[in-house]
């Protein structure tokens, strides 16, 4: 099969990471200046990838397009790819729940075909290396797969229905990044009385406790911007299974107090810890 051209939507730090890992595999690799921040124009050009000035240009020249942003810019982005009538395999990879993807899969088709995807783990740079999970149509899948045979990201399928490996993403993100919430709480809540170092000995005397770990909280704290509306997305896919969802609205309400500290990387646990205290 000849190596096809893939456009990325849009290289957030996730998406650069992977779509780079996609280069391996395709023509060429593109991705769209128009409105985008100078820190994407960096990331993308430290990932190797080919700018180009429009969403029609993009989608006219790529055979793949990868969808992998904010989640609540996931169903928006779908809608003007869909003005365009892009007509090849669209790999909806944003954290979102299943009703959503299969929302954005009626947007698309049949002009386009849609693969469901959920990236499980870290952005593949260094030795990271995350799993893609794969659900949709075989063929097209299989081209998503082919992708990124010898990359450092994996991929797993889990059958044809659209919203599987959603689900699966949502499932995972749930208890993962709620447990770092409540992480912070406990550790706030300790420090409060002095008793926070106290805390860390018991849960270091456990075995695989995020709560040994408060040195994560400041990460958590920088990627609340992400990880608030994916939280958000997590409950409504519990509340649309017949689940209660207040717990992890609770956390993306917890997750929203740490708004102003997007991504940045010099935040220490005292800092985080503080800015979890005061609105």
């Amino acid at each position: 099969m000849d190596q096809p051209t893939v456009g990325i939507l849009h290289p957030g730090s996730m998406g650069a990471a992977v779509a780079a890992c996609a280069a391996t595999n395709a023509t060429t690799v593109l991705w769209c200046e128009d409105g985008r921040s100078a820190a994407s124009v960096e990331r993308a050009a430290q990932f190797g990838l080919t700018p180009v000035a429009t969403l029609p240009e993009l989608l006219d020249r790529s055979d793949i397009v990868i969808s992998l942003c904010p989640p609540a810019a996931a169903e928006e982005l779908a809608r003007d790819v869909a003005v365009h009538r892009f007509a090849g395999v669209y790999l909806e990879a944003n954290a979102i729940n299943p009703t959503r993807v299969q929302r954005i899969a009626g947007l698309l088709e049949p002009d386009a075909t849609v693969v469901d995807g959920g990236v499980v783990g870290s952005p593949p740079v260094g030795s990271k290396t995350p799993t893609l999970y794969l659900s949709g149509p075989a063929g097209p899948a299989e081209r998503i797969e082919a992708l990124f045979v010898g990359t450092a990201v994996r991929t797993a399928m889990l059958g044809t229905d659209i919203g599987k490996a959603s689900a699966l993403k949502l499932a995972y993100a749930s208890f993962q990044k709620t447990s770092r919430v409540l992480v912070a709480l406990a550790v706030g809540m300790a420090r409060e009385h002095g008793v926070d170092q106290e805390l860390i000995e018991v849960a270091s005397k456990r075995t695989d406790s995020y709560l040994s770990e408060p040195q994560y909280v400041a990460k958590t704290a920088a990627r609340a911007w992400r990880w608030g509306p994916e939280l958000e997305e997590a409950a409504d896919a519990l509340e649309a299974a017949g689940l209660p969802p207040e717990m992890l609205r609770a956390a993306a309400s917890t997750l929203a107090r740490w708004h102003d500290a997007k991504d940045d990387s010099e935040l220490t646990l005292t800092d985080a810890l503080d800015r979890l205290t005061h609105l």
